[in-house]
């Protein structure tokens, strides 16, 4: 599930401006500025690339005003806006806010018909992307909402062969805030007296009472095996010293919750904490670009239970070698979506993504009157103005 290593250097130091030219489209306000003035705590969820991503673009050398000459074409719309009391996304509008943002390019600009949106990305950060919904089987059963079926997703979940994940995808690293973390940096020659670290719930008892379909389970055998061994701290407890702990840790957890990733894993790389992946058929962000394999450790779901001798029989000089790649700067700024931009950081990587798709095949471009979509496919309440 994991492609093979190859030299970090190249793609990660690609430079994608000259490569590509993007047409942002001017919506509403209501599609997405109107949703932050509204409620400003979607600016820090880990749902939070669309937002950054948008305004990256807007100052970005790739822009261009000119649609003619666009490569691709980008829809800004924040679909994971709407939030419930406690700050959590409520997708169940999203697929209309979609729908109603494309029948509003569609009807103003000619280049959506062209193509019927092959040559249109859109940045979907959801649990389950473009499926809309943040339980899985109910994502599975609505499926990527049919409008989006030829366009290009930039989306945070990546799983092999599921229904949610888009051939062709670009996946990318859920938002974690650059400068809350650079805040609690502490000095790099900190010994690492921490064997194995994890903070994070084991069972989510409101949403699934019965212990069994959180995580597929892996978290709670993670407890019930290693509450009681000295050489885990782990804990439902989330301190005021989560950051300064990463970096104090040797091996960080990132097993998978609902869906296969967290902001954890981001939080491991940059803190230089190994991760420990335990998430079967998971795609990693940015993996032509990234050496997930060199850098961290892959432990199925059925192996929890021998999660000690695992970790603590990988030889010395593997821990030290995971370490200095974790250090080199270049394999952090890749994670990350910095206020302003960097080089090779996570804007950059999804540009290079995007410029590894071109040219775009012939085939995308339709015969007039030609159409490929179904516009009243998909479940009735997603056909509902919005």
């Amino acid at each position: 599930s994991v492609p093979p290593f190859r030299s970090a250097g190249d793609v990660l130091e690609d430079n994608p401006v000259g490569k590509l030219k993007v047409f942002i489209y001017d919506l509403p306000r209501k599609y997405n500025k109107k949703m932050v003035t509204k409620d400003p705590r979607c600016l820090n969820h880990m749902f939070a690339a669309e937002i950054f991503m948008h305004r990256f673009l807007l100052s970005s050398a790739v822009r261009t005003l000119k649609p003619k000459e666009a490569d691709w074409f980008y829809i800004p719309v924040y679909t994971t806006c709407d939030l419930t009391p406690a700050g959590l996304p409520l997708p169940f509008k999203s697929p209309r806010v979609m729908r109603s943002s494309i029948q509003y390019i569609s009807n103003k600009w000619p280049f959506w018909n062209r193509t019927d949106g092959a040559d249109h990305f859109f940045v979907v950060p959801h649990d389950f992307g473009a499926c809309f919904h943040y339980q899985e089987e109910k994502a599975i059963e609505r499926g990527i909402l049919p409008l989006l079926r030829r366009a290009t997703l930039v989306q945070t979940f990546g799983q092999e062969n599921h229904v949610c994940l888009k051939e062709g995808s670009i996946i990318i690293p859920p938002f974690a805030p650059p400068q809350k973390m650079q805040a609690h940096l502490i000095p790099r020659d900190t010994p690492r007296s921490i064997f194995v670290y994890f903070r994070g719930l084991f069972y989510d008892t409101g949403n699934d009472p019965e212990g069994g379909y959180y995580a597929r389970g892996a978290r709670a055998s993670l407890w019930e095996n290693f509450k009681n061994n000295p050489l885990f701290d782990i804990s439902t407890d989330h301190p005021a010293t989560y950051y300064e702990d990463m970096q104090r840790a040797v091996f960080c957890l990132c097993p998978l919750g609902w869906a296969p990733w967290s902001p954890r894993l981001v939080e491991a790389v940059v803190f230089g904490c190994i991760p420990v992946i335990i998430a079967d058929d998971i795609v990693l962000p940015f993996a032509d670009a990234i050496p997930w394999e060199e850098i961290g450790v892959f432990v199925e779901e059925k192996d929890v239970p021998k999660l000690d001798t695992i970790l603590t029989s990988m030889p010395i000089e593997d821990i030290l070698r995971k370490q200095r790649l974790l250090a080199n700067p270049s394999m952090k700024q890749a994670m990350l979506f910095p206020q302003p931009a960097q080089p090779r950081d996570a804007f950059h990587q999804i540009l290079n993504g995007l410029a590894r798709k071109l040219p775009h095949p012939e085939g995308v471009y339709l015969p007039p009157s030609e159409k490929h979509l179904n516009w009243t496919a998909g479940p009735v309440g997603d056909l509902k103005p919005w």
